[in-house]
């Protein structure tokens, strides 16, 4: 019989438990597509005494991680201990200098890291694979870098993180306030009891900065990626938007260009007619734009335990038939260094949404201060005194430079008839 594919696991939390249910349960299907057996031999984690609700039993525990790399009897290391630094980093290093293959779903680590690892792997000749940390068991890592290899890619955009996503739908179903839903969505587990790393954008920037230098073949840069998250998203600009025939989510965002590498994660609004408006709850979604190809649309569960399993295993399979190449689709050197681009360039519509003082000459200084900044007003609302005695004006754009919605808004800080921060919100016009 043809020798086993030997992995150490480092890490056994949700997703590593749900690696060794899933190389047990699909264990004859895992051997016949990858032409050899899959097994486990080694593993690590902080806690031996847990009960994972797995039999580890037939495997060697090793406490220091690190330890894992130079182990006889492992060929690969999977890492899912998290972390962008640390024992992560540390146990990639060591298995990449031991010329043995590296599988990781760590999009902080692959974000900040990735290049280094990357040509770490080339001088080494050993597969680094990260299909599981971007969008869980969407294949859309597989599918830009072999899938598309042969198109320009115009732009890379999504919905890239669930616990957002679960978020903004239940405001729009139910008509609930921020905070109310994520208190329920931190009940059932859809987020940490501290959610900011997801509902601040950063977990989202992280994907977003691997996609863009997948789509675009340039080198990571995640230190330029704007965020901004849904934090400050209230019901009321849920139904503004389903009124002007939209939809809210959160929507990480890169183009390249002649203008350089634009990347952002932001919460936007998503025209009805888009399939993005339609990616509903804990999903995640993938749209890349081929010049050959035309629209690549990957939707699907991006997070816990059976989908992130499933990712880890397909890079294990591939590695068990030898097909793996670049973690970039292109070596290292191939990569473009690309500056950021300048966001006011950009030309698009927008949402804004103030809260104002109800007295005569507010409109009026408003709609001022926004033709003196050379923007067009397509439509405007206002609603009502609240019972707070603020009034809610809502007003969408015309397409004009981001830089000018910009000036417009530094022209109204500080004035007394702006009760709180306006709230800004692109209009996505792909």
């Amino acid at each position: 019989m043809t020798q086993p594919l030997r992995i150490a696991l480092a890490g056994l939390g949700t997703v590593g438990g749900g690696v060794v249910k899933l190389l047990e349960a699909n264990r004859a299907l895992i051997e016949r597509r990858a032409g050899r057996p899959i097994a486990i031999t080694a593993i690590s984690a902080r806690d031996r005494t847990r009960d994972r609700g797995v039999d580890l039993s037939g495997f060697a525990w090793v406490d220091d991680a690190a330890t894992l790399a130079t182990r006889d009897d492992v060929d690969v290391v999977v890492e899912l201990i998290g972390g962008a630094d640390g024992p992560a980093l540390t146990l990639a290093r060591a298995t990449l200098a031991a010329g043995k293959a590296f599988v990781t779903a760590n999009k902080a680590m692959i974000a900040h890291h990735g290049v280094e690892l990357a040509e770490a792997a080339e001088k080494a000749d050993a597969a680094l694979k990260y299909e599981a940390a971007v969008a869980g068991g969407i294949p859309v890592i597989k599918g830009l870098r072999e899938g598309a290899a042969a198109n320009e890619i115009g732009h890379v955009y999504g919905i890239l993180n669930g616990t957002c996503n679960y978020i903004l739908t239940k405001m729009e179903q139910e008509g609930l306030d921020f905070a109310d839903v994520l208190a329920e969505a931190q009940a059932l587990g859809y987020a940490e009891a501290d959610p900011s790393f997801d509902i601040d954008g950063v977990d989202a920037a992280h994907k977003l900065s691997i996609l863009a230098s997948l789509a675009f073949g340039t080198t990571l840069d995640f230190d330029s990626v704007a965020i901004s998250g849904i934090r400050h998203v209230i019901a009321a600009d849920i139904a503004e938007a389903q009124a002007l025939g939209f939809r809210v989510r959160l929507v990480g965002l890169a183009e390249a260009g002649g203008g350089g590498l634009f990347q952002r994660v932001h919460a936007c609004l998503v025209p009805i007619s888009h399939p993005l408006a339609h990616v509903v709850g804990s999903l995640n979604a993938v749209v890349a734009e081929g010049n050959f190809v035309g629209r690549l649309f990957f939707e699907g569960r991006g997070a816990g335990e059976g989908p992130t399993a499933s990712a880890v295993v397909a890079d294990l399979i591939d590695i068990a038939r030898g097909e793996y190449g670049p973690a970039f689709a292109m070596p290292v050197a191939s990569l473009a260094h690309l500056p950021p681009a300048i966001p006011g360039e950009r030309n698009g519509r927008a949402y804004l949404r103030f809260t104002v003082a109800d007295r005569p000459g507010v409109l009026a200084e408003i709609t001022a201060a926004m033709r003196d900044a050379g923007v067009s007003i397509e439509s405007l609302i206002q609603r009502g005194a609240a019972a707070d005695g603020g009034v809610l004006l809502v007003m969408v754009t015309h397409d004009c430079p981001e830089s000018a919605v910009a000036d417009a808004l530094d022209r109204l800080k500080g004035s007394a008839s702006i009760l709180s921060q306006p709230m800004l919100m692109h209009i996505l016009d792909i």
